[in-house]
């Protein structure tokens, strides 16, 4: 099952569940679950899974069609904290190495015992599927970065969903010092479209990952991989982010990014971004100068 958060005719939020046949608004039976944080919370008091909690409220739930889904949806979850993990991939070492001046830095990371952290954005700087990624207009060099997200819940991993790391490699390879400017910034993170359960994927460290960028109409980049490319796990992430770390009640930690476009190519004002991850579903945004 994949769960989405909407918002309906009167500004409140709705939990809507898509499960594969129908979508369902589960907020219609069970006014006091206005969310995925609302659903998992009332699961680790009652021990029991997600997808089984909301089973049992399809019969009483009324379905939503899918336009109204996709036309009020919003980030899947309100995350306290958005974090994300750098050169986890081969790709994104060589790319981070070609911008900088200090190619040896990434180097390290990436063959190092400790994973890069840092954090990413707070909800006001994030965005769900279907609104506005922002391009730094300070920065010649733009790139949207896709990654797996993880949903941690008091630190442990309750979901999976897709992440967009945009960032200024112009910035970033003008000194690794300028790492924050370079990634945290208004509209710097999209999250969705949706969250799908840890239980409901079988694998997170084999699914397909897709980033198409289209401009007027023109194929820019059209890209796939595995995140079974990723050099660390999950579970090796999540435990250096809880680490020595007072960590909030609900986050979302992206796991670096295996897909770079080349380095002649740059975010412009209204390019389509558009990524895909097996199970997950697709994260579409457009761009907007900031």
């Amino acid at each position: 099952m994949r769960y989405y958060r909407v918002s309906d005719q009167s500004g409140s939020f709705r939990l809507v569940v898509d499960t594969g046949e129908s979508r369902y608004d589960v907020t219609a039976v069970k006014p006091s679950l206005t969310s995925f944080e609302d659903l998992v919370r009332s699961c680790d008091i009652t021990g029991t899974s997600i997808d089984a909690v909301v089973t049992n409220l399809l019969d009483d739930a009324p379905t939503v069609d899918a336009d109204t889904l996709s036309s009020n949806q919003l980030t899947p979850i309100e995350a306290e904290e958005v974090w994300a993990a750098g050169v986890t991939y081969e790709m994104s070492e060589q790319a981070r190495e070609n911008e900088s001046g200090m190619p040896d830095v990434y180097l390290n990371v990436y063959e190092g015992d400790r994973p890069e952290l840092f954090f990413k954005a707070t909800p006001s700087r994030t965005v769900g599927s279907g609104d506005r990624i922002g391009v730094r207009g300070d920065s010649d060099w733009n790139v949207p970065e896709p990654e797996l997200g993880i949903v941690l819940y008091r630190g442990d991993i309750v979901g999976y969903t897709i992440g967009n790391d945009v960032s200024s490699r112009e910035i970033e390879g003008e000194n690794p010092l300028y790492l924050p400017q370079a990634k945290v910034y208004d509209r710097c993170c999209a999250i969705g479209p949706c969250v799908v359960p840890a239980e409901a994927i079988d694998d997170p460290h084999d699914l397909e990952l897709t980033m198409t960028i289209t401009r007027d109409g023109e194929t820019m980049y059209d890209e796939s991989t595995s995140t079974a490319e990723m050099v660390r796990t999950c579970e090796e992430l999540v435990s250096f982010f809880d680490r020595h770390n007072t960590v909030p009640e609900t986050a979302v930690l992206l796991t670096g990014t295996p897909l770079v476009p080349d380095d002649s190519f740059t975010l412009r004002e209204d390019d389509h971004v558009a990524i895909s991850i097996e199970d997950i579903g697709t994260l579409e945004n457009r761009t907007i100068t900031v």
